[in-house]
């Protein structure tokens, strides 16, 4: 709106310079290329992450499986979750040693850490694997997948606009600095003789 308002306040003004005018237009086309490159590129680079994110939850999921695990015995160390988007606070995580029988049929023996509060041995609960029983983290879900596309689009569209507004600033920047060469140029030029007698001033 800046940019509209002042184009029609220099519009027959006769003090409206040239460097006026095109600052007004630099921020009008500023102002229209935001307001349509920011959108597209939001909106590409959501298309495209979402086409690859919906392309990882389906390899993950056809990739990794939920097996159920036996508690051999509790260990006293606890280590830090390795998949924070699957805890909450309400989790209580402990590290056991578990036996678990692989997709391949394999029988697997490992420390894990495993959602029981008090884990006992002889407990079951649930981990991610592969298909020869490596522990992996849980697959992306799709409602998860959409949100960090969603997150992604809106991303790019900010910094399209941000950069649009930097360009902006950057040629408003030289135009001002022009102008300010061209004063100090006059000046020197009129500045010795101001005033006197005889100089036509």
């Amino acid at each position: 709106m800046r940019a509209i308002s002042g184009l029609w306040r220099w519009r027959g003004n006769p003090l409206c310079r040239g460097t006026d005018l095109a600052e007004a237009w630099t921020a009008l086309a500023a102002l229209l290329l935001v307001l349509a490159a920011a959108p597209l590129a939001g909106v590409v680079i959501g298309s495209v992450a979402q086409g690859s994110l919906q392309n990882a939850v389906r390899d993950q999921q056809h990739s990794r499986h939920l097996v159920v695990a036996t508690v051999v015995k509790k260990l006293n160390r606890v280590a830090l979750d390795p998949d924070p988007e699957s805890s909450t606070t309400g989790n209580a995580h402990s590290r056991v040693l578990a036996d678990w029988t692989a997709p391949d049929g394999t029988r697997r023996h490992a420390a894990v850490l495993a959602e029981l509060e008090s884990p006992h041995p002889g407990d079951h609960f649930s981990v991610w694997t592969d298909a020869h029983g490596g522990l992996v983290t849980r697959p992306l879900d799709r409602a998860t997948a959409t949100t960090h596309a969603v997150l992604a689009g809106a991303g790019a569209a900010g910094l399209t606009g941000a950069l649009i507004e930097g360009g902006r600033r950057l040629i408003v920047w030289r135009m001002v600095r022009r102008r300010y060469t061209r004063w100090d140029q006059a000046w020197d030029r009129a500045g010795p003789d101001w005033g006197r007698t005889g100089t036509g001033s």
